[in-house]
């Protein structure tokens, strides 16, 4: 039996109204890899996290759980599930069991975009307990008049806040802010602009070769709304990296399989597989500049590729050409 839509969707929906995200994390697990970074607290620009990265080990529960019950005769109790939901939040308990290496991961991406902006001289605060989820899951998964009454809540947060610009770290969240909040607030004029566009516009200077090659997997939301696909290739050429461009790449690039995963789990392993396919037939280590493909081709991949986040690979990178660093 395929997995009720209505209930899933109906879960996630209560959890963004009652509790400001589709999956609620504790204030430690959404503020903790700034921990030891001493970054300024608040300011006019600020480096938002939007709480993607730190959701992927509860998100990576929730889909191997999705996937367990696909096709099971538990899937009828799922309405009973949502209830329950209401009174209990049941993403606590995806948390308990999330991976402890996929939250130090996650985290280490987090600290490694800060270094990387920092090193460029860019100046950036950070909300702490005060940041927002930017509800780009409920969009996604069609939820409007949800997705607006949350949008016109983190606008009106950060308008109180002072915040004039956003430093977004991953294309979801960088769409949300910069595409779909105008639709959805009125004069919603906060400057949005991803890191990696950052960076790049501080125009690097190229280190000696590396003697690393890496596969670029681009982001479907990065390649393809927001035309943002050149400057990755910049900045890793930039760190001394030669690339190789798997088929269907940039413009063209090919779904990682998400955020179908938590609907169709079988449909997104199935198209994860594919990729991975086309990724390992031009080599083994493969950079990614997205949490949820980071997540889902790690997991379709298993031991046959290497797969890291652009910002793990700019940040090793740089310590090679400056141990000192």
């Amino acid at each position: 039996m395929p997995l009720p839509i209505a209930p899933i969707l109906g879960i996630l929906s209560d959890n963004l109204r009652k509790r400001g995200s589709v999956l609620p994390l504790s204030k430690r697990s959404a503020t903790g890899w700034a921990r030891g970074l001493d970054l300024p607290r608040g300011g006019e620009t600020i480096l938002y996290t939007g709480h993607m990265y730190q959701m992927i080990p509860a998100l990576e529960v929730m889909s191997s759980q999705m996937a367990a019950l696909e096709n099971s005769f538990m899937t009828r109790f799922m309405g009973m599930g949502r209830l329950l939901n209401k009174f209990v939040n049941l993403s606590f308990f995806m948390s308990l069991t999330a991976s402890s290496e996929k939250a130090r991961h996650s985290d280490q991406v987090l600290r490694d975009i800060a270094g990387l902006l920092r090193d460029a001289g860019v100046e950036f605060g950070y909300l702490y307990e005060d940041e927002l989820y930017a509800g780009a899951l409920v969009h996604d998964e069609g939820m409007d008049e949800v997705f607006g009454n949350h949008a016109r809540r983190v606008a009106e947060h950060l308008k109180k806040r002072g915040v004039r610009r956003l430093i977004t770290v991953d294309p979801h969240t960088t769409n949300m802010l910069r595409q779909v909040y105008p639709r959805y607030v009125k004069d919603f004029d906060i400057e949005v602009q991803s890191y990696l566009e950052v960076l790049a516009q501080a125009h690097p200077e190229a280190t000696e070769p590396v003697n690393g090659e890496v596969v670029v997997h681009d982001s479907c939301v990065y390649a393809r709304y927001e035309k943002m696909y050149e400057q990755p290739r910049e900045l890793l050429r930039a760190a001394g990296l030669s690339l190789r461009e798997p088929e269907l790449s940039g413009k063209s690039t090919h779904c990682c399989g998400g955020p179908l995963e938590s609907l169709f789990p079988a449909e997104a392993h199935r198209i994860s597989a594919i990729r991975v396919n086309q990724l390992e037939a031009e080599g083994k280590n493969v950079v990614t500049m997205c949490p949820i493909c980071w997540v889902n081709l790690s997991k379709a991949a298993g031991d046959r590729l290497v797969i890291n986040d652009i910002a793990n690979t700019l940040a090793a990178c740089r310590r090679q050409a400056s141990p000192s660093a």
